[in-house]
């Protein structure tokens, strides 16, 4: 059956304003009553995180809000590639001349020529916190964190709200978290361990 996760990344938060934007965003939910400001072992991955509150179902279609969550809030302050769990992801799009790139063929097996630039960049942007990858079309140099996922299937930021087993979040609820967030570029990676 596996764990889900859904998380809205700030793809624009710098290291030093991540954690007041953080702190932002959980006053926020807090007050709403979606998570309680006590954190407990709640989350996969990290230390603790922040249980569902009285209120979690506001941030869920009402039809799902018979399925309580199992799990809580983890924030994530720091370096962090976020990424859709199981499987790869299909295709990168440059941000600059929109051109597809595929990673993977239809049998869903990994091109190695389309991805190895990639999988070595997300190593260096993981340990330096910068790396680029040169479109195979237009030519020019484009930071990792600015080429499009397919799905979103990759974030890389210093900033995000990962909810543990949690129904799918409304995007009323994403539009309110992402407005609290200086107008910044988000992305909203899902998936499932």
């Amino acid at each position: 059956m596996g764990d889900h996760f859904q998380t809205i990344v700030d793809r624009d938060a710098g290291a030093d304003e991540a954690p007041r934007l953080a702190r932002r965003v959980v006053d926020w939910l807090v007050a709403e009553g979606i998570v309680l400001a006590e954190r407990t072992d709640c989350v996969l991955g990290q230390p603790l995180g922040h249980p569902p509150g009285p209120n979690w179902s506001r941030a869920v279609a009402e039809g799902d809000a018979r399925w309580e969550p199992s799990d809580g809030l983890a924030v994530h302050i720091g370096r962090t590639v976020f990424h859709g769990g199981q499987g790869d992801c299909e295709a990168v799009t440059c941000p600059h001349c929109s051109t597809t790139t595929r990673l993977a063929d239809d049998d869903w097996q990994m091109i190695d020529e389309a991805w190895t630039p990639f999988r070595e960049a997300i190593g260096t942007w993981h340990d330096t916190g910068t790396a680029h990858v040169p479109c195979p079309v237009c030519a020019r140099q484009v930071p990792l964190p600015d080429w499009t996922w397919t799905d979103d299937y990759f974030a890389f930021a210093h900033l995000g709200f990962e909810f543990w087993n949690w129904p799918e979040a409304t995007p009323e609820f994403r539009a309110r978290v992402c407005a609290l967030l200086d107008g910044h570029r988000t992305a909203y990676v899902w998936g499932k361990l």
